[in-house]
């Protein structure tokens, strides 16, 4: 998709927000003006990465299930057709070969002067609590040293009632914090300054959002049911 026509979508996403659910923003001055980055952000609705991605200053790429090209109707559609204009790269939840590839093409659009995000967790949180942190963010930090800024999203979930399609015009706040900023290892780097570093993005998210800390992972439904 066309420059101009990424920045149509978004630009009408982005006012649809403001109006139907008059977002409170604050910390966007953190946002680099160029250069690659690294979004950092809980997660607690379908519509997050939506959310970052139209209102950011800056477009976002973030790796998505690959099941949202594929939802049926007119949202589908909407939705297919949203991260596409965006850059988003579908990925086979559950396939670890996938993960893998993804955060390698993560790291291709980020030397390329590119924003890409990526949620900690893993998966969305259904309870409101944050949970620990999963180290691929910290290895995409330390193998590109690309900044990292943290990003708290607060009342998300209330846009969207679990298991209903209804989107509500509810509003909802979107922190940014100052960035983390970490040396450039490589992506040969030992295992503990991964996990200090995924911790230390961890806190900064905690700080924004004031969630109860959970030093768990986070599992999905289907994870949970096994």
């Amino acid at each position: 998709m066309a420059i101009g026509e990424t920045g149509l979508v978004r630009t009408t996403v982005r006012t649809l927000l403001r109006v139907g659910a008059r977002p409170e923003t604050t910390g966007f001055e953190h946002v680099p003006a160029t250069g690659g980055f690294i979004v950092a952000s809980n997660h607690l609705s379908f519509l997050d990465s939506v959310i970052i991605q139209a209102l950011l200053p800056r477009q976002v790429r973030f790796f998505a299930k690959a099941d949202y090209w594929t939802q049926p109707g007119l949202k589908g559609k909407i939705m297919s057709g949203f991260f596409n204009a965006v850059g988003s790269i579908p990925v086979e939840r559950g396939d670890q070969s996938a993960s893998v590839n993804a955060l390698n093409q993560l790291v291709d659009f980020i030397e390329a002067g590119d924003g890409v995000g990526i949620y900690p967790e893993g998966t969305r949180s259904r309870d409101g609590r944050l949970y620990r942190g999963r180290t691929g963010v910290g290895w995409l930090a330390l193998t590109t040293g690309a900044p990292v800024i943290p990003v708290g999203l607060i009342d998300t979930d209330k846009l969207q009632p679990p298991g209903r399609n209804i989107i509500l015009p509810r509003k909802f706040q979107i922190r940014v914090g100052e960035p983390i900023h970490v040396e450039k290892l490589g992506p040969k780097h030992s295992l503990p300054i991964r996990r200090q570093t995924t911790d230390r993005i961890m806190d900064a998210i905690g700080q924004l959002t004031g969630q109860q800390r959970v030093a768990s992972y986070n599992k999905r439904p289907d994870e949970t049911a096994s």
